[in-house]
């Protein structure tokens, strides 16, 4: 197990260029607009569409991985996944742009249930929690980078050229893993043996469901800032340059306040009131964005606030789910993760589109926020229930 952060890391590029490709849409998104006769509700989808599959794939693709081994599937999905880029690089119109994204997608499916369960296998037992924070940060870290490098390549360049370089990052990602990746000898208590989990009970499908809705509506908050806020920006006077560098800050903050705010969350012992009060502040600050005449200090704000969540709602699915049944019971998280994020982000765009006005899909986000807070509200009540219940 010596070599594990080695692996750690390569999981990381792995997975940083997954959230490098996901940004892309959104980061020449004036360009597909113009070029593709789109409207936002259609470039939404485009952006939406990355996590369509997860519907009918999360599920099925830790099985894949189970028959076929994590690396060989992970490897496809990163095969899946450059193909798709390179299609989106030559689509002239909606029409092939997305079937390009949707391929795109699938690829990206089989990632986000593996890399999880591999970084498992490795640190079961072994400083997993910072392993697995060190993992999440790797989506913000793609992301980042794409906002702050996508567009100005597409402005200086074309479009096209930016979904091929993506395509580029996964193949270099598919080299990594062929070369350094191999599975751990020994795999700890949480690798995969016992049973199939065929016995769900309704409760924890459940409570799995709600803590699943928790962690959509708290992903889409985050990725309607770097889909929707550089636009805005732009329609404030900011450059395409300057609005991406901005809606970056949050994103560069939240990378290293994931493992920050994890660990002072956890000293706090307050897990409740830690989310509450970060849902509320982040509502509250993207929907007064749009009215601020200082934007950096809101999204250094959102920033800090978007990192002690993560963590917690992640431990969430392991407070409801037996042991034997985590396998599946985290496939029925993912697979209505990926739907509510394939459905939210178009209705922001809709909300654009019937507005006219670029800070109605910020105005969204910070809803969702809110409507998170709810539902923690009704989970924590029907998990005391069942408690009681059972007791």
């Amino acid at each position: 197990m010596k070599n594990r952060w080695l692996i750690l890391a390569v999981l990381f590029l792995v997975r940083t260029a997954m959230g490098f490709q996901f940004q892309s849409v959104a980061s020449v998104s004036s360009f597909l607009v113009q070029d593709l006769a789109i409207d936002y509700a259609r470039l939404g989808t485009l952006i939406g569409l990355y996590h369509l599959p997860g519907i009918a794939l999360a599920f099925p693709g830790g099985l894949l991985g189970k028959r076929f081994g994590d690396k060989r599937v992970v490897a496809a999905g990163l095969g899946l996944m450059a193909f798709g880029g390179l299609l989106m690089g030559v689509s002239d119109s909606y029409a092939l742009a997305a079937p390009a994204r949707l391929l795109s997608g699938v690829g990206a499916v089989l990632l986000s249930v593996l890399l999880t369960k591999m970084v498992a296998d490795w640190f079961a037992g072994w400083e997993i929690v910072t392993a697995m924070a060190i993992l999440v940060s790797s989506w913000p870290l793609g992301i980042s980078l794409a906002l702050v490098s996508l567009g100005p390549l597409a402005a200086a360049s074309f479009w096209q050229l930016v979904m091929h370089l993506t395509a580029a990052a996964c193949l270099v990602a598919l080299v990594l893993m062929a070369v350094f990746y191999r599975s751990p000898s020994v795999v700890g208590n949480d690798g995969g043996t016992g049973p199939t989990g065929d016995n769900l009970s309704r409760r924890e499908v459940g409570l799995v469901l709600l803590t699943s809705l928790i962690w959509t509506l708290f992903n889409v908050g985050f990725l309607i800032l770097p889909s929707f806020a550089p636009e805005f920006l732009t329609s404030m006077g900011y450059t395409m340059t300057e609005a991406g560098s901005l809606v970056s800050v949050v994103t560069w903050i939240f990378i290293p306040s994931i493992q920050l705010g994890g660990y002072l969350a956890e000293r706090l012992g307050q897990p409740n009131l830690t989310l509450v009060a970060c849902f509320f502040g982040i509502g509250l600050a993207i929907c007064l964005l749009p009215y601020g005449s200082h934007p950096l200090a809101s999204l250094v704000a959102l920033g800090l606030l978007f990192g002690p969540p993560a963590g917690i709602i992640m431990a969430l699915p392991a407070e409801v789910l037996r042991p034997e049944n985590r396998a599946p019971g985290m496939g029925v998280f993912y697979t209505c993760t990926y739907a509510g994020m394939a459905a939210l982000p178009p209705l922001a765009g809709l909300s654009r589109d019937l507005t006219g006005s670029p800070a109605a899909p910020l105005l969204f986000g910070g809803t969702l926020l809110f409507i998170a807070i709810i539902i923690l509200g009704l989970f924590r009540t029907f998990q005391r229930r069942n408690t009681n219940m059972a007791s």
